[in-house]
C-alpha cells in the first residue's frame, strides 16, 4: 500500500470565488428604467468596494459586506455602480468609491474618517476569503464586483480614439460618445497547471510567496493558444519540462484584479528543470506523500501548499487522491 493511503482523509473544501448564484438579468440591463426601479428596491444591497479593498461591517467574528443605499450614502457619491444580479429576487449592485485610477495614492483609500470607525472592516478579498469573514455565498458576487469596478476604473477612455467613455448596459458596456466604439469588461484567462511524472509532481516557488510555500505553475493564455498549448509552453520556459498530455481539471474566477484560472494536470515526459530565474526562486520535484503533509500543514521542513480558496491548492488535493488526471 503507498505510504499516504492509511493516512487521514483531508476535509472537503470548496474552491474560492465560485459560488454565485446571482440571476444576472442579463436582458434587463440596457433597460435604464428597470434598472433604476432595481436600485431603488427596499431590497436592494450594495457591494461596497475603497480601490480594490472591500468594506465590511463588523458583525462579531462575521462581516457584513452588503449596504443599504441609505447606508452606503455616508461614504459619498460612488464612482461607478454596477447591476450584478439578483438574489432570489433581492437586488446586489457592487459600488466603487474613490477614483484609483488617478496616480494619487490616496486615491486608493476611502477617507479616513471612514477608517476610523470602529464598526467599520477595510481589508482585502484573499483576506476574506481565507479567513472566513463573509458566508461563503458572498465570495462569488464580491469577486464579480471587483473584477467589474476594476475594469471600469482602468479602461475610462475609448482604446480606439481615445475620448472618456460613459458607462452603459448597468455598468456592463462602456461606450464612445466621439467614434461610437463599444467596451466590455475583460477577463484575462490563464493556465495554473501541476506536471506529473508517475508519483511525483512539479511545484516552483515565486520570490513573493511566503517561506516555505510551493505552488502550481501559471501563466497567461496568449492569443491564438488552446490551453494545452499554453500549458506545455508554460512549463517548458519556467522548468524547461517537456509535456505530453494535458487534462482540464476545474476553472476558478480569480479577482487579482480580474482573471480566470484555468486548472490542468500536465503528463511530463521530462524530468530534468531548469528554472526561469525571472519567473521562479526554486522548484522540484514532490511525492504524493510530500503532498499530502503540505496540504495538513505537517510537512517535517515546514514547506506548504496555497491555501483552499486558490485553485493550486485543489490541483495538488487531486493528484494526492488520484495521481495523475486525465479525463477522456
Amino acid at each position: 500500500m503507498p505510504a499516504y493511503d492509511p493516512m487521514p482523509k483531508l476535509p472537503e473544501i470548496s474552491l474560492g470565488y465560485t459560488e454565485n448564484f446571482l440571476d444576472r438579468m442579463s436582458a434587463k440591463r440596457g433597460d435604464e428604467a428597470w434598472v433604476a426601479a432595481t436600485l431603488a428596491d427596499p431590497r436592494a444591497r450594495l457591494y461596497l468596494f475603497g480601490g480594490e479593498m472591500p468594506v465590511l461591517r463588523r458583525d462579531g467574528d462575521m462581516g457584513d459586506p452588503l449596504f443599504t443605499l441609505a447606508e452606503a450614502e455616508p461614504f459619498g457619491p460612488g464612482l461607478e455602480t454596477v447591476f450584478l444580479g439578483l438574489a432570489n429576487g433581492a437586488p446586489r449592485f457592487g459600488r466603487l468609491l474613490p477614483d484609483f485610477a488617478k496616480p494619487d495614492p490616496q486615491a486608493y483609500r476611502i477617507p479616513e474618517v471612514q477608517l476610523a470607525d470602529p464598526t467599520l472592516l477595510v481589508t482585502d478579498m484573499r483576506t476574506v476569503a481565507v479567513s472566513g469573514q463573509v458566508a461563503s455565498h458572498h465570495l462569488g458576487p464580491m469577486a464579480e464586483a471587483k473584477a467589474v469596478l476594476y475594469w471600469h476604473a482602468t479602461h475610462r477612455f475609448c482604446g480606439r480614439c481615445g475620448v472618456q467613455s460613459v458607462p452603459t448596459q448597468a455598468g456592463w458596456r462602456r461606450d464612445c460618445p466621439a467614434c461610437k466604439a463599444q467596451h466590455f469588461p475583460r477577463t484575462d484567462p490563464v493556465v495554473i497547471m501541476l506536471p506529473v511524472d508517475g508519483d511525483r509532481c512539479l511545484m516552483g516557488r515565486q520570490r513573493r510567496f511566503p517561506p516555505g510555500m510551493y505552488s502550481a505553475l501559471a501563466g497567461f493564455l496568449e492569443p491564438g493558444e488552446t490551453i494545452a498549448d499554453a500549458v506545455r509552453r508554460e512549463i517548458m520556459e519556467e522548468a524547461h519540462v517537456s509535456v505530453g498530455r494535458v487534462g482540464y481539471l476545474f476553472d476558478q474566477p480569480w479577482p487579482f484584479p480580474g482573471s480566470l484560472m484555468i486548472g490542468c494536470h500536465a503528463e511530463a515526459t521530462s524530468r530534468e528543470i531548469e528554472i526561469d530565474t525571472e519567473e521562479l526562486e526554486h522548484a522540484r520535484w514532490f511525492t504524493r506523500e510530500e503532498c499530502w503533509m503540505m496540504l495538513a500543514r505537517q510537512h517535517p521542513e515546514r514547506l506548504s501548499c496555497p491555501p483552499p480558496i486558490a485553485i493550486a491548492h485543489h490541483l495538488i488535493r487531486a493528484f494526492v487522491d488520484n495521481g495523475l488526471v486525465i479525463r477522456s
